[in-house]
C-alpha cells in the first residue's frame, strides 16, 4: 500500500476504533514524520476524511478528530436509517453464493472479537459488514453514501456511546442474513431499521477512556 493512502488509512481506523478520540488534534507535521510522507499528501489524506465527517479543519487549517452535535447525530441516524432499508431490500432482490460468503466471513470476525471482549474491534467490523452489504448492492453511489454515514454514525458511538457487549448486534446481523437469504426484502427492512434503533439507542453517554500519544496510537494501525 502506497505510504499516502496508508496515512488515510490507518487513520481512518483509528477514528473508527475510537483509538483517536473526538477532538485530537491531528497535526499535519507530526501525521508526516510519522508516516513518512509530505505534508502535502497529509494535508490530502486529512481532507478525505473531513469529506467524510471524520475529520474537522478549522479556519487555520488545524485538523482535529470530529466532535459531531446531538443534533447532527439524530440527522446522521436518520440519514442511515433510510439509506439501510434501500441497501437491504436491493441485496435481497441480488441474493448470491458470493455475498453469504462475504458476510459470514464477516460475522465470524465479529464473533470472534466479540468473545474476546475486543470491545472497538467489534464496533469497527460491525461497522464494516454495513459498508459489506452496501457493496452488495451493485449500486456504487448508493455504497459511497452509506459508507459515508456509517463512518459518522460509528464516530458519534465514540462520542456518546458506551461501551457494551457486542452479541446482541452480532445477532441481529445472522438475523438480517436469515432475512436476505430468503429473498424477504420486508422482513429484511425492518430488522435493519430496529437494529439501526438500537445502535442509535446505544449513543447516550460518553466513554473519556484514557488518552495516549499520537504516535504511539497510529503505530498500532499503521500497515496492517
Amino acid at each position: 500500500m502506497p505510504r499516502a493512502e496508508n496515512a488515510y488509512a490507518a487513520l481512518r481506523e483509528a477514528i473508527m476504533e475510537n483509538a483517536l478520540k473526538p477532538g485530537t488534534k491531528l497535526p499535519e507535521s507530526d501525521l508526516g514524520e510519522h508516516f513518512g510522507v509530505s505534508r502535502t499528501l497529509i494535508r490530502a489524506a486529512l481532507a478525505r476524511l473531513a469529506g467524510e465527517g471524520l475529520v474537522d479543519i478549522g479556519k487555520t487549517k488545524s485538523a482535529t478528530v470530529a466532535q459531531p452535535s446531538r443534533e447532527e447525530a439524530l440527522d446522521a441516524f436518520e440519514v442511515r436509517r433510510a439509506l439501510e432499508r434501500e441497501v437491504v431490500r436491493l441485496v435481497a432482490l441480488r441474493w448470491s453464493d458470493e455475498g453469504e460468503r462475504i458476510l459470514s466471513t464477516q460475522i465470524d470476525e465479529e464473533r470472534l472479537a466479540a468473545d474476546e471482549g475486543d470491545h472497538k474491534r467489534s464496533v469497527r467490523l460491525g461497522a464494516e459488514f454495513h459498508m459489506l452489504l452496501a457493496g452488495l448492492t451493485g449500486n456504487a453511489l448508493l455504497r459511497r453514501y452509506l459508507e459515508e454515514v456509517v463512518g459518522r454514525t460509528t464516530l458519534i458511538l465514540a462520542v456518546y456511546g458506551q461501551a457494551h457487549p457486542q452479541h446482541d448486534s452480532l445477532a441481529e446481523h445472522v438475523a438480517l442474513v436469515e432475512a436476505l437469504r430468503a429473498g424477504d426484502g420486508d422482513e429484511a427492512q425492518r430488522l435493519v431499521d430496529g437494529h439501526i434503533a438500537a445502535v442509535e439507542q446505544r449513543a447516550l453517554t460518553q466513554d473519556a477512556g484514557e488518552s495516549e500519544d499520537l504516535a504511539g496510537i497510529l503505530s498500532r494501525f499503521t500497515q496492517r
